[in-house]
């Protein structure tokens, strides 16, 4: 007898034993000391709002199964607080291995459209949140200049951020005219 829900068979093919090794490398290196207490999954401020189980995620990754973690939109749900590493009995470095990995999921085209969004945002404007009409009327109001002395109001620190966007890549990436994990 079940209770309805089949189990989840996980098979070779699902699984990249090199996954967690770039994890490491890109700095997690404590990942592989988690004893899945749950530690993390309590204290995350994203997971009592949503379906974010941070110790599903490193889980995963610690079983091999990239392609799983990588598509998950529950990747993009960490708020990046960092509760996880401040309690975590390992000290496991949890949202930067979570970082890492999103990083890994967009070199390999995952991203959520909000991300996207807002990246592109950061191309254009060099802010991921512009400042809007609503915004300016209420800066003009509390007696601040419309436009704060960012990018918004300086052309050549808005093209200096262009480049350093162009020359790290992140432009050809956040466009998807560039797959480095691949």
């Amino acid at each position: 007898m079940t209770d309805g829900i089949s189990p989840e068979i996980i098979s070779n093919e699902d699984i990249d034993p090199d996954f967690v090794d770039k994890i490491v490398e890109a700095g997690a290196g404590r990942i592989r000391t988690c004893i899945q207490c749950g530690t993390c999954s309590a204290v995350c401020p994203s997971g009592r709002r949503t379906a974010f189980r941070t110790r599903e995620v490193i889980r995963k990754a610690l079983l091999g199964l990239k392609d799983e973690v990588l598509a998950s939109p529950d990747l993009w749900l960490c708020t990046t607080c960092y509760s996880c590493l401040e309690t975590c009995p390992r000290q496991i470095k949890v949202t930067d291995a979570i970082l890492i990995m999103r990083n890994m999921a967009v070199d390999h085209g995952f991203m959520l459209p909000e991300h996207r969004n807002a990246s592109q945002k950061l191309l254009a404007t060099g802010h991921a949140v512009p400042i809007d009409l609503a915004n300016r009327k209420i800066r003009k109001k509390l007696g601040l200049k419309e436009m704060p002395p960012t990018t918004h109001s300086d052309d050549k620190a808005l093209n200096d951020v262009k480049k350093i966007m162009k020359r790290t890549g992140f432009k050809e990436l956040i466009e998807g005219k560039k797959r480095r994990g691949k």
